[in-house]
């Protein structure tokens, strides 16, 4: 059972390209990124926090290349990982292709910054040579002088400006294997550029509200920006920039795809923010059945009601449901149906018995 969408999400129609084995735009799924902050010569404590990451639902993971010993790095990282690794790069084309040679799936860049002709050609040939995509990054924060110039200050009209230039060339060099961002911190700028831009490219957009902020404003941020332009269909991949743990920015990115019904991974509880009327502790049977059941990656739903006002009309539409009753004896509803009485003190250990039941008859199914 799962909960029907008011309305479904129309995504615009893109190209398809691949990183690694993920395949981003089409009708593939919306994938989530996430991004290390470690230095990436600290390779264990690299590989640590891109598995840690990719634990929390990342698809794929982005890391910085500054230099040639972290481009060095690469070759020993992704043999100890299950994501495909774009490398960060800015301005050295030199970092480029080492990166693609050393075992990056994608690269960012803007070839606008890399330098000549010359240059961009070796970086797009390393590129083709190793399978290996580019993500063209503009930023609010770092438009070319001659933009920037132009529009007097950071606009969508400037940030689609840069995109489209870049776009071309790569495009010049028979390059058709990249996505596009043009990220701001701005929430409206960030909607109105990427809004322009889905109407004049169709390529895979990467979507982001750049330095966003602390976790929870952050996370509003970005919910709000990224939330807007999926449910108007655009939008390809997802990361969500956190002053934070990055498994938390993949933890976001899922929730924000699981609340449009544009991903479905792990358990959905729908739960009561309480009240007097409540029969258990609803926010703390939260916290930790959300704790507990953290490792689930079968999509299944929970309802989680203090009392009989809703939580009936909650559970008949979850796989799973309790309803505060009287008295401590609470009701257990699978699929919808009343199946028994549970004591408050019970709820927990009788959820994850039932979800982890769940699991197994959906994989068995499948």
């Amino acid at each position: 059972m799962s909960l029907r969408p008011f309305r479904d999400i129309k995504r615009r129609k893109t190209k398809v390209i691949k990183v690694g084995d993920i395949k981003i735009g089409g009708d593939n799924p919306i994938s989530v990124q996430s991004m290390t902050n470690t230095l990436t010569t600290d390779i264990k404590s690299t590989i640590n926090q891109i598995n840690n990451i990719s634990a929390e639902g990342a698809d794929i993971v982005r890391v910085s290349c500054p230099d040639q010993e972290s481009t060095t790095a690469l070759k020993e990282i992704v043999k100890h990982v299950s994501v495909p690794i774009i490398a960060d790069i800015h301005f050295h084309f030199k970092r480029a292709i080492e990166a693609a040679e050393n075992g990056a799936k994608c690269l960012r860049i803007n070839p606008g910054n890399i330098g000549d002709e010359k240059k961009i050609k070796e970086v797009v040939s390393s590129a083709k040579n190793n399978d290996c995509s580019i993500r063209i990054g503009v930023n609010a924060g770092s438009l070319e002088k001659d933009i920037l110039e132009k529009y007097k200050e950071p606009c969508p009209e400037a940030l689609v400006e840069s995109a489209l230039r870049n776009i071309e060339i790569l495009e010049n060099q028979d390059f058709f294997n990249f996505k596009v961002s043009v990220k701001s911190s701005d929430v409206f700028l960030s909607i109105a550029a990427y809004r322009q831009l889905s109407k004049v490219c169709d390529y895979p957009l990467h979507l982001g509200i750049t330095e966003a902020g602390s976790f929870i404003s952050g996370s509003i941020k970005s919910s709000i920006g990224l939330g807007s332009l999926l449910m108007d269909g655009i939008g390809d991949t997802i990361r969500v920039s956190l002053s934070d743990e990055p498994s938390k920015e993949a933890k976001i990115g899922n929730e924000i795809l699981k609340s449009l019904n544009l991903r479905n991974r792990g358990v959905k509880i729908i739960s009561c923010p309480s009240c007097a009327r409540q029969a258990f502790p609803v926010i703390n049977t939260v916290k930790v059945l959300e704790d507990k059941l953290s490792h689930i990656k079968t999509p299944i739903t929970l309802s989680i009601i203090g009392c009989v006002v809703n939580g009936p009309g909650e559970a008949a539409l979850t796989d799973i449901g309790i309803t505060g009753g009287g008295k401590g004896s609470n009701m257990l509803y699978l699929s919808g149906i009343q199946s028994e009485k549970v004591l408050t003190d019970d709820i927990i250990s009788k959820v994850v018995d039932q979800v982890e039941k769940k699991v197994k008859e959906i994989e068995n199914k499948n």
